[in-house]
């Protein structure tokens, strides 16, 4: 047979995208395709996108769930990357349009995050690279689509938009490094949570993030408030940097102090109860496990206590008797309000007027 003849299309088909098909030949939602695999819905479709490798164990799996042979699944495997190879400059185009693609750029110079740079790809390429402090999109990819933070990648918010989460995470990252903070200490953080919570009756944010920021950098926390880039749903988030200093991100997805003041105590849980070694991200679409449960009481019960609970859900439904109430535990009425809203007492409509809205500074 003669080789020169042969064709050599000047295109990649990724094996995934035969495993979509036949997906939607069974018409097999992605999901449970994951579960059958063995995997979390992230890692699913990093295999359908073509940046997971098909290894002889997965080919093996995929003989299992799909039908083809093992042997076709790895001869699909290595054509796809000769053709990475013989390709190489235009496939590593594509990667890079793809990824810039994934990334909240608009905002991301809009909030000073990075320069305004050319309209070339190759320039807005090094600002982004440059801000993820990764040597290449490969790297990137590494990090934030990685077994780092792949329980955090099953979200909804994530795998809608992991460019816009990530960007989000990373400056929340690079401005905590300018926070001075003691070492890590989880009791005085638990014995400081009390004068924190009295920074709820504080009605701006010039006046208690100041006083926040300091009394959290004296127990090893770095909180830091970031703007969410469009695409990035999150309110919260918290991570270890190192073992002597936590992140505490929050973002300025919801303005009013209920809010403000929940997801701050809900991170401040991770930290407490839930170690150095996880990512967690908070938002209105999270899947709600044990751990996010147990974050959530642990709010509830610092911003009223149990004992002050059967009081609270007993309130008539008069704005005086919450302002009394809140006077008497010592922490906004905003608060209470948004407690006996999530609690069935008030409907969402009721009492708003007794929560605070911050207006925070922003960049237009």
């Amino acid at each position: 047979m003669n080789r020169a003849n042969e064709f050599q299309p000047d295109w990649v088909s990724a094996p995934g995208e035969t495993i979509a098909d036949l997906l939607e030949e069974r018409n097999l939602p992605t999901g449970e395709f994951a579960r059958r695999m063995g995997q979390t819905p992230a890692q699913a479709h990093d295999l359908l996108v073509g940046r997971e490798p098909i290894t002889n164990t997965m080919a093996l799996k995929l003989q299992e769930v799909l039908g083809a042979s093992a042997a076709f699944w790895i001869n699909r495997e290595s054509q796809y990357r000769k053709d990475v190879a013989r390709l190489g400059g235009r496939v590593a185009a594509k990667i890079q349009s793809d990824w810039l693609s994934e990334l909240p750029i608009k905002d991301m110079i809009k909030f000073g995050w990075i320069s305004p740079a050319s309209s070339s790809t190759e320039a807005n390429e090094r600002a982004c690279l440059e801000f993820f402090n990764v040597p290449d999109v490969g790297a990137w990819r590494d990090i934030y689509c990685g077994t780092q933070i792949a329980a955090f990648r099953t979200t909804p918010s994530f795998n809608e938009h992991p460019g816009a989460v990530a960007a989000w995470l990373r400056k929340g990252e690079i401005e905590a490094m300018s926070i001075n903070c003691k070492p890590w200490d989880p009791e005085k953080f638990k014995q400081t949570l009390p004068k924190i919570r009295a920074l709820t009756w504080r009605k701006s944010p010039d006046v208690f993030l100041p006083k926040l920021t300091d009394y959290c950098a004296a127990c090893g926390v770095a909180v830091v408030i970031v703007r969410a880039p469009t695409g990035c749903r999150a309110s919260g988030a918290t991570r270890f940097l190192s073992s002597s200093k936590a992140l505490l991100l929050l973002s300025f997805r919801y303005l009013s102090d209920d809010h403000f003041w929940f997801t701050f105590f809900h991170e401040a849980g991770h930290l407490l109860l839930h170690g150095k070694d996880a990512l967690f991200l908070e938002g209105a679409d999270m899947a709600m496990d044990e751990q996010e449960e147990e974050a959530n009481k642990f709010a509830v019960d610092t911003l009223v206590p149990p004992e002050h609970r059967t009081t609270m859900l007993g309130l008539p439904r008069d704005g005086r008797a919450i302002l009394k109430f809140a006077r008497s535990v010592g922490i906004s009425p905003g608060i209470i309000v948004g407690q006996l809203q999530h609690s069935g007492r008030l409907q969402r409509n009721q009492f708003n007027a007794l929560k605070r809205r911050f207006l925070w500074r922003t960049v237009d």
